[in-house]
Protein backbone atom coordinates (compact mmCIF):
# COMPACT_ATOMS: atom_id res chain seq x y z
CA UNK A 1 0.00 0.00 0.00
CA UNK A 2 2.90 2.24 0.92
CA UNK A 3 4.58 1.59 -2.36
CA UNK A 4 0.97 2.18 -4.66
CA UNK A 5 1.09 5.74 -2.96
CA UNK A 6 4.46 6.66 -3.55
CA UNK A 7 3.95 5.87 -7.19
CA UNK A 8 0.70 7.51 -7.33
CA UNK A 9 1.06 10.99 -8.98
CA UNK A 10 0.39 13.73 -6.22
CA UNK A 11 -1.64 17.24 -6.83
CA UNK A 12 1.70 18.69 -6.04
CA UNK A 13 3.16 17.34 -8.86
CA UNK A 14 0.40 18.53 -11.18
CA UNK A 15 0.80 22.09 -9.91
CA UNK A 16 4.93 21.73 -10.88
CA UNK A 17 3.65 20.60 -14.35
CA UNK A 18 1.42 22.87 -15.05
CA UNK A 19 3.91 25.77 -13.82
CA UNK A 20 6.55 24.56 -16.15
CA UNK A 21 4.40 24.11 -19.28
CA UNK A 22 2.71 27.69 -18.32
CA UNK A 23 6.56 28.71 -18.13
CA UNK A 24 7.66 27.11 -21.32
CA UNK A 25 4.51 28.21 -22.85
CA UNK A 26 5.57 31.99 -22.45
CA UNK A 27 9.54 31.10 -23.85
CA UNK A 28 8.48 29.16 -26.80
CA UNK A 29 6.03 32.58 -27.42
CA UNK A 30 8.87 35.11 -26.94
CA UNK A 31 11.37 33.36 -28.96
CA UNK A 32 9.23 32.64 -31.88
CA UNK A 33 8.44 36.38 -31.95
CA UNK A 34 12.39 37.21 -31.77
CA UNK A 35 12.70 34.85 -35.21
CA UNK A 36 13.88 32.06 -33.61
CA UNK A 37 11.61 29.50 -34.07
CA UNK A 38 14.62 26.59 -34.70
CA UNK A 39 15.56 27.76 -31.65
CA UNK A 40 12.23 27.60 -30.32
CA UNK A 41 11.88 23.86 -31.32
CA UNK A 42 15.33 22.85 -29.51
CA UNK A 43 16.27 24.98 -26.67
CA UNK A 44 12.53 25.15 -25.06
CA UNK A 45 9.89 22.58 -26.69
CA UNK A 46 12.38 19.78 -25.95
CA UNK A 47 13.68 20.82 -22.52
CA UNK A 48 10.16 21.34 -21.16
CA UNK A 49 8.93 18.30 -22.55
CA UNK A 50 11.23 16.12 -20.41
CA UNK A 51 10.53 18.88 -17.28
CA UNK A 52 6.86 18.11 -17.21
CA UNK A 53 7.44 14.18 -17.96
CA UNK A 54 9.82 14.54 -14.81
CA UNK A 55 7.43 16.59 -12.52
CA UNK A 56 4.89 13.94 -13.19
CA UNK A 57 7.36 10.87 -12.12
CA UNK A 58 6.71 10.24 -8.04
CA UNK A 59 9.95 10.25 -6.15
CA UNK A 60 10.65 7.16 -4.32
CA UNK A 61 13.88 7.95 -2.73
CA UNK A 62 16.09 10.66 -1.30
CA UNK A 63 18.20 10.79 -4.38
CA UNK A 64 15.83 9.90 -6.73
CA UNK A 65 14.38 12.76 -5.86
CA UNK A 66 17.02 15.51 -5.53
CA UNK A 67 18.21 13.68 -9.12
CA UNK A 68 14.55 14.98 -10.47
CA UNK A 69 14.75 17.87 -8.70
CA UNK A 70 17.99 18.74 -9.49
CA UNK A 71 17.28 17.97 -13.57
CA UNK A 72 13.53 19.98 -13.64
CA UNK A 73 16.30 22.65 -12.56
CA UNK A 74 18.89 22.46 -14.80
CA UNK A 75 16.10 21.90 -17.76
CA UNK A 76 14.45 24.91 -16.98
CA UNK A 77 17.96 26.93 -17.08
CA UNK A 78 18.32 25.46 -20.41
CA UNK A 79 15.57 26.85 -21.52
CA UNK A 80 16.15 30.81 -20.41
CA UNK A 81 19.26 30.36 -21.78
CA UNK A 82 18.80 29.46 -25.23
CA UNK A 83 22.18 28.99 -26.99
CA UNK A 84 23.85 29.53 -23.90
CA UNK A 85 22.03 25.92 -22.40
CA UNK A 86 25.72 24.74 -23.38
CA UNK A 87 27.72 25.98 -20.29
CA UNK A 88 24.04 24.30 -18.22
CA UNK A 89 25.32 20.95 -19.98
CA UNK A 90 28.57 21.78 -19.53
CA UNK A 91 28.31 22.26 -15.70
CA UNK A 92 25.47 19.15 -15.06
CA UNK A 93 28.30 16.80 -13.77
CA UNK A 94 29.26 19.24 -11.42
CA UNK A 95 25.39 20.25 -9.90
CA UNK A 96 24.68 16.24 -9.88
CA UNK A 97 27.95 15.62 -7.98
CA UNK A 98 27.71 18.45 -5.25
CA UNK A 99 23.80 18.08 -5.18
CA UNK A 100 23.99 13.94 -4.37
CA UNK A 101 27.48 13.65 -2.54
CA UNK A 102 25.00 16.83 0.33
CA UNK A 103 22.07 14.81 0.45
CA UNK A 104 24.51 11.26 1.13
CA UNK A 105 26.11 13.90 3.62
CA UNK A 106 22.73 14.86 5.72
CA UNK A 107 21.31 11.23 5.23
CA UNK A 108 24.89 9.69 7.33
CA UNK A 109 24.39 12.68 9.99
CA UNK A 110 20.63 11.79 10.25
CA UNK A 111 21.52 8.15 11.28
CA UNK A 112 24.05 9.76 13.62
CA UNK A 113 27.17 8.02 15.19
CA UNK A 114 30.81 8.22 13.23
CA UNK A 115 28.48 8.79 9.99
CA UNK A 116 28.53 12.42 10.57
CA UNK A 117 31.99 12.68 9.83
CA UNK A 118 30.25 12.76 5.75
CA UNK A 119 29.59 16.59 6.80
CA UNK A 120 33.45 17.39 6.84
CA UNK A 121 33.43 17.83 3.02
CA UNK A 122 30.89 19.66 2.98
CA UNK A 123 32.95 22.84 3.81
CA UNK A 124 35.44 22.13 0.49
CA UNK A 125 32.40 21.79 -1.05
CA UNK A 126 31.47 25.57 -0.37
CA UNK A 127 35.14 26.97 -0.44
CA UNK A 128 35.05 25.20 -4.05
CA UNK A 129 31.62 26.99 -4.84
CA UNK A 130 32.76 30.51 -3.65
CA UNK A 131 35.85 30.75 -6.97
CA UNK A 132 34.19 33.57 -9.26
CA UNK A 133 32.12 35.18 -7.19
CA UNK A 134 34.26 37.80 -7.43
CA UNK A 135 36.46 39.15 -10.00
CA UNK A 136 39.95 39.03 -7.58
CA UNK A 137 38.58 35.15 -6.61
CA UNK A 138 39.79 33.27 -9.96
CA UNK A 139 42.85 31.07 -10.45
CA UNK A 140 44.21 31.38 -13.87
CA UNK A 141 41.59 32.57 -15.85
CA UNK A 142 43.59 33.71 -18.65
CA UNK A 143 44.91 30.35 -20.70
CA UNK A 144 46.23 29.66 -24.68
CA UNK A 145 45.94 26.82 -26.42
CA UNK A 146 48.60 25.87 -29.62
CA UNK A 147 47.34 23.67 -32.14
CA UNK A 148 50.00 22.45 -34.74
CA UNK A 149 49.56 20.77 -38.00
CA UNK A 150 51.80 19.80 -41.56
CA UNK A 151 49.85 20.66 -44.55
CA UNK A 152 51.67 19.49 -47.97
CA UNK A 153 51.77 22.94 -49.47
CA UNK A 154 55.18 25.40 -49.75
CA UNK A 155 55.26 27.72 -46.86
CA UNK A 156 55.63 30.26 -49.73
CA UNK A 157 51.89 29.19 -50.53
CA UNK A 158 50.61 29.72 -46.99
CA UNK A 159 50.63 33.75 -46.75
CA UNK A 160 48.72 33.61 -50.40
CA UNK A 161 45.84 31.21 -48.98
CA UNK A 162 45.34 32.88 -45.80
CA UNK A 163 44.85 36.53 -47.97
CA UNK A 164 41.89 35.01 -49.09
CA UNK A 165 40.35 34.88 -45.36
CA UNK A 166 38.35 32.22 -43.76
CA UNK A 167 35.55 30.84 -45.34
CA UNK A 168 32.73 28.99 -43.03
CA UNK A 169 32.40 25.45 -42.74
CA UNK A 170 31.28 22.30 -41.33
CA UNK A 171 32.62 21.55 -37.97
CA UNK A 172 34.25 17.96 -38.21
CA UNK A 173 34.99 17.71 -33.88
CA UNK A 174 32.44 15.25 -32.71
CA UNK A 175 31.97 17.26 -29.16
CA UNK A 176 31.53 21.07 -31.05
CA UNK A 177 29.08 19.00 -33.30
CA UNK A 178 27.24 17.08 -30.22
CA UNK A 179 26.89 20.11 -28.10
CA UNK A 180 25.77 22.10 -30.65
CA UNK A 181 28.40 25.06 -30.29
CA UNK A 182 27.83 28.07 -32.48
CA UNK A 183 29.69 28.59 -35.06
CA UNK A 184 30.58 31.81 -37.66
CA UNK A 185 27.89 31.66 -40.66
CA UNK A 186 29.41 34.62 -42.85
CA UNK A 187 33.02 35.98 -42.75
CA UNK A 188 33.51 39.80 -43.69
CA UNK A 189 36.73 40.79 -44.73
CA UNK A 190 40.18 40.01 -45.83
CA UNK A 191 44.21 40.89 -45.89
CA UNK A 192 47.02 40.42 -44.15
CA UNK A 193 48.30 43.85 -43.31
CA UNK A 194 48.18 45.72 -39.99
CA UNK A 195 45.13 47.34 -39.31
CA UNK A 196 43.09 44.67 -41.95
CA UNK A 197 40.09 43.42 -40.51
CA UNK A 198 38.27 39.96 -39.95
CA UNK A 199 34.39 40.09 -38.85
CA UNK A 200 33.34 36.63 -37.77
CA UNK A 201 29.66 36.53 -37.94
CA UNK A 202 27.50 34.38 -35.63
CA UNK A 203 23.61 33.33 -36.72
CA UNK A 204 21.62 36.70 -36.86
CA UNK A 205 24.91 38.56 -35.93
CA UNK A 206 26.05 41.80 -36.63
CA UNK A 207 23.82 43.85 -34.04
CA UNK A 208 21.57 40.34 -33.90
CA UNK A 209 21.13 37.54 -30.87
CA UNK A 210 24.08 35.89 -32.45
CA UNK A 211 26.95 38.33 -32.36
CA UNK A 212 30.29 38.71 -33.99
CA UNK A 213 33.96 38.55 -33.27
CA UNK A 214 36.03 41.07 -34.78
CA UNK A 215 39.52 40.78 -35.30
CA UNK A 216 42.63 42.88 -36.88
CA UNK A 217 45.95 42.70 -37.65
CA UNK A 218 48.34 43.32 -35.26
CA UNK A 219 51.49 42.33 -36.48
CA UNK A 220 53.22 40.31 -39.52
CA UNK A 221 55.85 39.03 -41.17
CA UNK A 222 57.05 36.38 -43.71
CA UNK A 223 56.10 33.49 -41.26
CA UNK A 224 53.76 34.74 -38.83
CA UNK A 225 50.73 36.83 -38.82
CA UNK A 226 48.76 38.12 -35.30
CA UNK A 227 45.47 39.34 -34.51
CA UNK A 228 44.12 41.06 -31.80
CA UNK A 229 40.17 40.48 -30.64
CA UNK A 230 39.13 44.17 -31.32
CA UNK A 231 35.07 43.59 -30.51
CA UNK A 232 33.36 40.28 -29.27
CA UNK A 233 29.49 40.37 -28.97
CA UNK A 234 29.38 36.71 -29.98
CA UNK A 235 27.40 33.91 -28.39
CA UNK A 236 30.02 32.64 -27.12
CA UNK A 237 31.60 35.47 -25.01
CA UNK A 238 29.29 33.83 -22.60
CA UNK A 239 31.52 31.07 -21.72
CA UNK A 240 34.93 31.83 -22.88
CA UNK A 241 36.62 35.90 -24.18
CA UNK A 242 38.94 35.36 -27.03
CA UNK A 243 42.00 37.74 -26.87
CA UNK A 244 44.59 37.11 -29.80
CA UNK A 245 46.01 34.89 -31.86
CA UNK A 246 48.97 34.25 -33.61
CA UNK A 247 49.54 31.91 -36.60
CA UNK A 248 53.40 30.93 -37.70
CA UNK A 249 54.77 28.07 -40.00
CA UNK A 250 58.06 26.93 -41.39
CA UNK A 251 59.30 24.21 -43.70
CA UNK A 252 59.27 20.33 -42.64
CA UNK A 253 59.71 17.26 -44.07
CA UNK A 254 56.80 16.58 -46.32
CA UNK A 255 55.55 20.49 -46.09
CA UNK A 256 54.72 23.13 -43.96
CA UNK A 257 54.19 22.88 -40.51
CA UNK A 258 51.46 25.48 -39.35
CA UNK A 259 51.10 26.51 -35.64
CA UNK A 260 48.57 28.54 -33.88
CA UNK A 261 48.30 30.07 -30.14
CA UNK A 262 44.73 31.42 -29.28
CA UNK A 263 45.31 33.41 -25.81
CA UNK A 264 41.82 33.36 -24.25
CA UNK A 265 40.14 34.06 -20.96
CA UNK A 266 37.82 31.72 -19.29
CA UNK A 267 34.63 32.57 -18.40
CA UNK A 268 33.30 29.69 -16.27
CA UNK A 269 34.56 28.43 -12.50
CA UNK A 270 35.67 26.75 -11.06
CA UNK A 271 39.11 26.29 -12.72
CA UNK A 272 39.29 22.58 -11.96
CA UNK A 273 36.43 21.49 -13.34
CA UNK A 274 36.02 24.29 -15.96
CA UNK A 275 39.38 25.06 -17.08
CA UNK A 276 40.30 21.40 -18.19
CA UNK A 277 36.97 21.11 -19.88
CA UNK A 278 37.51 24.62 -21.52
CA UNK A 279 41.06 23.71 -23.16
CA UNK A 280 39.63 20.72 -25.18
CA UNK A 281 36.63 22.54 -26.69
CA UNK A 282 39.33 25.60 -27.65
CA UNK A 283 41.89 23.17 -28.82
CA UNK A 284 38.62 21.58 -31.04
CA UNK A 285 38.02 25.41 -31.96
CA UNK A 286 41.38 26.13 -32.86
CA UNK A 287 41.54 22.98 -35.07
CA UNK A 288 38.21 24.54 -37.07
CA UNK A 289 40.04 27.62 -37.37
CA UNK A 290 42.82 26.30 -39.58
CA UNK A 291 39.96 24.47 -41.87
CA UNK A 292 38.26 27.81 -41.82
CA UNK A 293 41.79 29.28 -43.23
CA UNK A 294 41.70 26.14 -45.99
CA UNK A 295 45.06 25.11 -43.71
CA UNK A 296 44.55 21.08 -44.25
Amino acid sequence: MRMERERRIRPANLWLAALIGLSGVVCFVVTVRSGRADSALLFVAFPVALAVALALTPGRSPHGKVFRITTIALLLSAVWLHEGAICVLLAAPLVYLVAHAATAAAQAARRGGRRTLALLPLPLLLAGGVEGTNAGWRVHPDQSVEVTRTIAVPAERVAVILEAGPQPTAARSLALRLLDVPMPVHVHGDGLRPGDRWTFVYHGGSHGPGGDIVTEVRDATPRSITWAVVEDTSITNRWVGMRDATLSWHTVAGGTAVRLRIDYRRGLDPSWYFGPLQDRFMHAGADHLLDMLALR
